[in-house]
């Protein structure tokens, strides 16, 4: 038996001291791996200047993976629900934005612990007086321009007849086309807007009845412009007189394509049109193709006050409240470290310190 000791005795000294244990090896992998991190473009969590990031949610990852000696790199994606769609199949490893922690995606990915309180609200665009443009967006888009273009052309056309008329019937017209047509064009405005006939009768009682039908056809025609474009001016008005969630039913808002806005608006039927960013999605609040943009408070905030022209106001309480977190794979151990330094960023008040950068001290 003395000759099998040896030998065991020896390999149990090399399993002890030169073989790695497997807690050390998993860790030395896993600290060692150059890890992926998903991010999506919301100012100011992540903002994109070239190929550098930068933003809230940056600096507080950055913040956290540093005393873990992590090594990184960043991959862009489109939308939110992108950005945990990634995270659930394992191709990034690190979801970072202001991604909100709601109970379909706690079931599909793992959340760190939450580090901002936030909701959504809404931003409209501000427009006291509805300008000339925005009068004939509005005309256009309640079928009325098309109208008018054949009451224009209608007074051409009469214009012409009347022309033709006094050139045949009236000595004393003038001979020269333009001032003929001049003159009849001031005849027939005139009559239209006014009910004076400028010029003699020419055709006794059966002139005084075609200008009294002309004349009644006149007041119509002026009631209807007047009427149309007072409709359109006031629905510019009541566009702006946005205060609340209650104030858009039966208006199309504008939300974040794959976002938590885009599913809540959903669900209360709201008409809505997505944006695959904000940038976009203002463009719809300046051209009139939506009324309000729902978005998360702080990054509309954000933009509201960093951008004043064309002046924009979030309006309105916050609603549907929620908070942010960081998002990992079922079963990543990352997430619990992240968690323990999130925590002790919080209590240094780093945290609050980098809340404050951001959107200083109101709340």
């Amino acid at each position: 038996m003395g000759y099998f000791r040896l030998p065991i005795l020896i390999f149990a000294l090399i399993a002890v001291f030169v073989w790695p244990q497997p807690s050390q090896a998993q860790n030395e992998s896993s600290s060692s791996r150059p890890l992926t991190v998903g991010v999506y473009v919301s100012q100011p969590f992540v903002m994109k200047d070239g190929a550098l990031y930068s933003g809230m949610a940056i600096e507080l990852w950055e913040a956290t993976a540093r005393p873990l000696n992590l090594v990184y790199s960043y991959r862009d994606y489109p939308s939110p629900d992108a950005l945990v769609a990634a995270t659930e199949r394992g191709e990034i490893d690190v979801a970072v934005t202001n991604l909100t922690i709601t109970k379909d995606r706690v079931e599909r990915i793992t959340f760190s612990q939450p580090w901002y309180d936030a909701g959504l609200r809404i931003m409209v665009a501000d427009s006291e007086d509805a300008g000339f443009w925005q009068v004939i967006g509005g005309l256009e888009r309640a079928g009325h321009l098309r109208a008018m273009a054949w009451l224009v052309f209608i007074v051409l056309i009469a214009t012409l007849v009347l022309v033709l008329f006094y050139r045949r019937f009236d000595k004393t017209f003038p001979r020269s086309w333009h001032e003929g047509v001049a003159e009849s064009f001031y005849e027939v405005m005139s009559v239209a807007t006014s009910g004076k006939v400028t010029r003699p009768n020419a055709l006794g009682w059966v002139g005084r009845i075609s200008g009294g039908i002309w004349m009644v056809c006149g007041v119509a025609v002026i009631a209807y412009v007047t009427s149309s474009v007072t409709s359109v001016m006031t629905a510019l008005t009541l566009t702006h007189q946005i205060n609340s969630l209650a104030d858009l039913p039966g208006r199309t808002v504008g939300v974040f394509r794959g976002s938590v806005a885009e599913a809540y608006s959903n669900e209360l039927r709201l008409s809505t049109t997505s944006y695959p960013d904000i940038g976009s999605a203002v463009e719809g609040l300046v051209s009139g193709s939506s009324v309000a943009l729902i978005g998360d408070a702080p990054v509309l905030e954000y933009y509201a006050h960093t951008h004043t022209k064309p002046p924009f106001s979030v309006v309105g309480p916050i609603f549907h409240p929620d908070k942010y977190g960081f998002g990992f794979r079922h079963g990543d151990t990352l997430s619990h470290e992240i968690t323990l330094r999130l925590l002790a960023l919080q209590e240094a008040g780093a945290l609050e310190n980098l809340r404050q950068k951001y959107f200083g001290n109101s709340r």
